[in-house]
């Protein structure tokens, strides 16, 4: 699994740091962030959720 986030787009709304906090984190801007050493997801089953979930749809995954 490959996770993304694009930062042009991103809100900082923080709806991923809420779902999967073990993946996706809030940077020193208050955008989202994916947590070091998680970028492939680490297994973690609401990943999608959490891409589902971005009101603005700056997270994309990727098999």
């Amino acid at each position: 699994m490959r996770i993304s986030i694009d930062h042009d787009v991103c809100i900082g709304a923080g709806q991923c740091a809420l779902t999967a906090p073990g993946v996706f984190t809030q940077d020193d801007d208050g955008f989202g962030a994916l947590v070091p050493g998680r970028e492939d997801g680490g297994g973690e089953p609401l990943v999608r959720e959490a891409a589902r979930g971005c009101p603005v749809r700056a997270i994309e995954v990727a098999d």
